[in-house]
Parts: structure tokens; C-alpha cells; sequence
């Protein structure tokens, strides 16, 4: 198939932009990368009277990174990623995780701003956006605001963007040099879309235990989110064997996924436990390391 037919505007400025997207109201959509806009325009599962496309808005590109933290401007690639030692070492479960991301064509287009808009809840971004406690600039006809990658994402390819704002950076906070990390994901082959996933990221205290559990799951549940109850286990235990299947078994528990095409509810909940405990027994091993 191929899109329905739509008017093409690619403004020079934001203003201009959301200046497009508010005078359609609801009827224009923006375009970054097109890796996911692109195929759901061709089979029509969308038809929008006008695109709006931010390739040129200087503000959405480039990355910084300072002591407090990193910026990451929406139209940043996933290449761009994957080509920056320095944001390696800034986030490096950023990083390992992108190399996840579908297949190098994809990662040569696909942007950041685009995977996190889109919301599909087994992409790599979204997920990680959650377990980063990421916070997400939005600027629209009505101004700018901050919103936390926790409270982004309401449902399956849904969000609490309006259809006048764009995205415009991704803000992430500072990264310990001694944070333990570890990003786990199953798919049914390299590059489709995961089964389930897991990010997973601990600080320890004096005593070696475990404080500032963070687990997020992507793929066993209708959007990306933090599990609260997964990361009270841990809090509090030592990195070993025995709080990593306790927090497996705890994740198969909080997890509600959706049996699909691809694999049964029960299947994708116990897959999500072995997702997580691989991903902290990774995040030991690293530390060893």
C-alpha cells in the first residue's frame, strides 16, 4: 500500500513548526527520523492531512554533555550514539542498549526524539528513558514544559505530548563512574522488536549493599515502566545470586503482558524475569570486572 495523500512543510524554526502543528490542530503530525511513521503511513494506519518535518530545526540536534548531566537533542541518530566515546562513558547504559536497536539502515535514521513520540512499548528508548530517570522537553503553542519519562507514556503508542508540542531534548542525570549497570532484551531474531527487556541500573552503599534500584521492563507490559516492587527487594540486599532470582521472581509477579502472534502472557511474564536477572548478574560481573 501506499499513504493516503498529505501536504509536506519542513520549517526552519520551532516556532515555525509548532506554529504548523497548531494551525492543523491534531490533523498535522511532525516526523523526525520516519522509521516507524513511515511503514504505519504506507499500510494507512495513520493519515495525517500534513507532515511537519524537523530536519532542519538547528534546536533538536546535537548532544552535550557537562557534569550534571547530558543533553540529548530529539533528532539525535542512533549512529550519533553509537559513534560518541564521550557519551559511552557519560551513559553507558545508553549505549549498550542502543546497539539493540534494529539494523544499522534503521539506526541510520531512526532519532531519538522519534522512538520515545512513537511509544511503542518493546523499543529500547522509551524503556530506557524510564530507567534514567529522563526528563523531556516539550515546547508547544502554549510554551515549554518539563515532563518526567515516567509520566510520558500512557499506553500502547500513546503519551501525554499535545498535537501543537514537539519534543525538543532529552535531559538525563549525571552517571556515577561506579554505578552498576546491566541491559537485557529476547527476540526472535537480531534487530525485531523484543519479547521482552529489561534496564537495569544499582548504586551500592559503604556496607556493599544494594540502594537506588532502578528496574525497567519494555516488551511484558503496555508501556515502559519502573518496577517499584521489584526494586524494594533488591534495596537493601547484597549483588548476589540469591537477590537476583528473588528480584526474577518478583518481576514475573508485578508484569501483566498481552498474548500476541509472537508469544503467550505467560511466556513474555516468565521471560521478563529471566530478562532482569541476567541483566543485574551482568551489572555484578561488570563490577568485578
Amino acid at each position: 500500500m501506499k499513504p493516503a495523500a498529505f501536504d509536506y512543510a519542513v520549517p526552519a524554526t520551532l516556532a515555525e513548526a509548532v506554529a504548523l502543528l497548531a494551525q492543523h490542530g491534531g490533523e498535522a503530525k511532525a516526523i523526525s527520523g520516519g522509521q516507524s511513521l513511515m511503514p504505519m503511513l504506507n499500510f494507512r494506519l495513520t493519515s495525517p492531512a500534513m507532515l511537519v518535518d524537523l530536519r532542519r530545526i538547528s534546536e533538536l540536534h546535537g548532544m552535550d554533555i557537562q557534569p550534571a548531566g547530558t543533553r540529548l537533542g530529539a533528532r539525535t541518530r542512533w549512529c550519533d550514539i553509537e559513534k560518541s566515546s564521550a557519551l559511552a562513558a557519560a551513559q553507558p547504559l545508553l549505549c549498550a542498549a542502543i546497539a539493540h536497536v534494529a539494523h544499522y539502515q534503521v539506526r541510520n535514521r531512526g532519532t531519538v526524539g522519534g522512538s520515545i513520540v512513537h511509544a511503542d512499548p518493546a523499543a529500547e528508548m522509551p524503556g530506557l528513558s524510564v530507567a534514567l530517570d529522563a526528563q523531556l522537553r516539550l515546547v508547544g503553542a502554549q510554551g515549554e514544559r518539563m515532563v518526567p519519562a515516567a509520566e510520558f507514556f500512557t499506553g500502547p503508542l500513546s503519551t501525554v505530548i499535545e498535537s501543537d508540542e514537539v519534543l525538543v531534548e532529552v535531559l538525563l542525570p549525571a552517571w556515577p563512574a561506579a554505578r552498576r549497570w546491566g541491559f537485557q532484551e529476547f527476540a526472535r531474531r537480531r534487530g525485531d522488536y523484543a519479547l521482552a527487556g529489561a534496564a537495569v541500573w544499582y548504586d551500592l552503599d559503604s556496607n556493599g549493599s544494594i540502594i537506588n534500584a532502578h528496574i525497567a521492563i519494555i516488551g511484558a507490559s503496555d508501556r515502559p515502566r519502573r518496577l517499584p516492587t521489584v526494586e524494594s527487594v533488591l534495596n537493601g540486599r547484597k549483588p548476589d545470586a540469591a537477590s537476583f532470582a528473588a528480584a526474577a521472581q518478583a518481576t514475573s509477579a508485578a508484569v501483566d503482558p498481552m498474548t500476541d502472534v509472537h508469544a503467550s502472557a505467560e511466556y513474555r511474564r516468565a521471560l521478563a524475569g529471566t530478562m532482569v536477572e541476567r541483566a543485574l548478574s551482568d551489572a555484578a560481573q561488570r563490577a568485578a570486572a
